[in-house]
């Protein structure tokens, strides 16, 4: 981006350390989209708050003379993942450029209206080191954590990660409030995403090993026993 790239490596962009937990904390929660003129997957930095939401219709099944009771559940279509995002605001890099629109000091887009293209966003959920000793990361992926001098605690075996891709995005709200009150300008914006797959070239279809299975330690539902 225009002057922008240097606001991508600024002090606002310093990477500190994180206690070692078993939990999941939102320190090691990383969020990366393509910046404009810079490339992608860029850090999306400053970012207070990121959440993802997905519902799915769920069809009751009954049948007439069996009285007041359920056949079978039957899941219906998933509706589009929605993401809210809350960032801060920066006059180099505001939230619209951070997803690869020419806005800002990068170019005309000023609204909702001027974006042509969507944009891909990729989540890292970085372990610990604690968890990333462990041999019970299973498919997790290598995370985007350079090593330092060369060297991180494990060696150059590096930190694993939960990778997820979130494909063909598109913001269908944004929002900029300015306060006397606060100082700080945050920005908001709402996602609408077409598909999500992890990043390791797994493949979907009808066949996906997603669990729940006969072959699975959980084995079937007790529905399908019968």
């Amino acid at each position: 981006m225009a002057s922008g790239s240097n606001a991508i490596g600024g002090y606002l962009y310093r990477q500190g350390t994180t206690g070692q937990t078993e939990s999941v904390i939102s320190t090691r929660f990383k969020i990366f989209t393509p910046a404009v003129d810079v490339g992608k997957f860029v850090k999306l930095g400053v970012t207070s708050s990121f959440s993802v939401s997905e519902t799915k219709n769920i069809e009751t099944i009954r049948g007439l003379g069996y009285g007041d009771q359920i056949a079978e559940l039957v899941p219906g279509v998933t509706q589009p993942t929605t993401i809210s995002v809350t960032r801060t605001a920066l006059y180099l890099a505001n939230l619209q450029q951070m997803f690869g629109y020419k806005a800002g000091v990068s170019g005309l887009v000023r609204s909702l209206k001027h974006h042509k293209w969507p944009f891909d966003i990729k989540t890292e959920i970085v372990f610990s080191e604690l968890a990333s000793e462990t041999r019970n990361h299973g498919n997790a992926s290598k995370a985007d954590v350079p090593n330092e001098g060369g060297l991180n605690n494990l060696g150059n075996s590096g930190l694993y990660a939960v990778v997820t891709v979130y494909e063909g995005c598109w913001m269908n709200s944004y929002n900029s409030g300015y306060q006397v009150e606060t100082a700080a300008v945050a920005e908001d914006c709402s996602i609408t995403v077409t598909d999500i797959f992890d990043i390791s070239g797994s493949v979907y279809g009808d066949f996906i090993d997603s669990g729940n299975n006969k072959g699975d330690a959980t084995g079937r539902s007790l529905l399908f026993q019968q």
